[in-house]
């Protein structure tokens, strides 16, 4: 089973060279600017692969994907492609945001505004889910029996 692991992940690594290497002007321009959104402890890399699909932009740290269509993605059959795509990243954890590349091209700033308050979003709720459920420190005693049962 390794040898068959090991093939996939070659498979991966060299369709996400390929797919890196063959942008649309879209991807080039988004991601000439998302280093002006802040992100402390993180950052996006470009043609992830996530399960069986490859994302245009992800954020492992925060859970975002950042997807950029063209008019393929407008007909019947890419509307479905994309809800199941969408479909399984939200089951992986992730939030996706769609952009038309028209979108990006003609309004930069609006694509990063709304990519920005929705890094913010996330960091507040992973923030909030790390105050509420801490992680214990390794090799940390487990609590006392009975503590964090109800009585």
């Amino acid at each position: 089973m390794k040898g068959k692991a090991s093939k996939l992940n070659r498979f991966k690594v060299s369709n996400s060279r390929r797919l890196r290497a063959n942008v649309t002007d879209a991807e080039t321009k988004l991601w000439s600017h998302l280093w002006r959104i802040p992100l402390e402890g993180a950052h996006f890399r470009r043609q992830v692969p996530i399960g069986p699909y490859f994302a245009d932009f992800a954020c492992h740290q925060i859970g975002l994907v950042i997807e950029l269509d063209g008019s393929q993605h407008a007909t019947d059959d890419g509307v479905v492609r994309d809800g199941l795509r969408t479909a399984f990243l939200e089951a992986q954890g992730y939030q996706v945001l769609r952009f038309w590349n028209a979108d990006v091209l003609n309004d930069i700033d609006g694509v990063l505004d709304t990519i920005f308050a929705v890094v913010q979003q996330r960091q507040i709720l992973l923030a909030e889910a790390i105050e509420n459920h801490p992680i214990p420190a390794p090799g940390a005693d487990p609590p006392d029996e009975g503590k964090g049962e109800e009585s």
